[in-house]
């Protein structure tokens, strides 16, 4: 896929204030400062297109950004900032559980995991919730350029392990880097079947 244009449209506290449009979207979601923006700025090939922080927690809207005048790509609240107060969790859960079980343009979520660490609890507890939901999702490793081969392979085997404990089968699993490109092309490309699919 060639991404010939990629532009911000809003930033929503809820799913109700979100775009009234019918194009497929395509959310990525993540616990905090796991590169969701830096991958969207990859993705798009544009540096400044999501706002990127070393400060976990700075994404706190749903935002969109339409992509070649066709589809969403949806940059959503990382979940699990512990420095945030409850009242500000709560809100932030809330706002990310809406929108996926409320957004019927919702297409397909990328759960990003963070490809330094072994299986965390809490990615481990929303995939199970997004089973219960019915949601459709992809797995997708980020910062794939921090490590070693051998200590993405066992990692990413772990969590295959793990969730093949309770998953007959594993979702699609992508592994990327915003730094050098990798993966790119093959998430735009699932993207673009997706789409040819709807």
């Amino acid at each position: 896929m060639i991404i010939r244009s990629a532009e911000f449209i809003s930033s929503s506290p809820s799913v109700g204030q979100c775009p009234g449009s019918s194009l497929p979207e395509y959310a990525f979601i993540g616990r905090s400062n796991v590169g969701k923006s830096s991958l969207i700025n990859a993705l798009v090939n544009r540096k400044k297109l999501a706002h990127t922080s070393s400060t976990p927690g700075k994404t706190q809207l749903i935002n969109h950004y339409l992509i070649n005048a066709q589809w969403y790509l949806v940059d959503l609240p990382g979940y699990g900032y512990a420095r945030s107060s409850k009242t500000k969790r709560d809100r932030f859960a809330g706002s990310i559980a809406g929108y996926i079980m409320q957004r019927a343009q919702l297409s397909l979520l990328f759960v990003l995991l963070d490809s330094r660490l072994a299986p965390q609890q809490i990615d481990l507890d929303f995939i199970t919730r997004l089973g219960e939901w019915g949601i459709p999702f992809a797995l997708v490793f980020t910062k794939i350029d921090k490590l070693k081969t051998t200590d993405l392979r066992r990692n990413r085997e772990e969590y295959e392990k793990r969730l093949l404990t309770t998953w007959e089968e594993l979702p699609p699993v992508f592994v990327t880097s915003a730094e050098t490109g990798a993966g790119r092309d093959a998430l735009l490309a699932f993207i673009e079947e997706t789409n040819r699919a709807l």
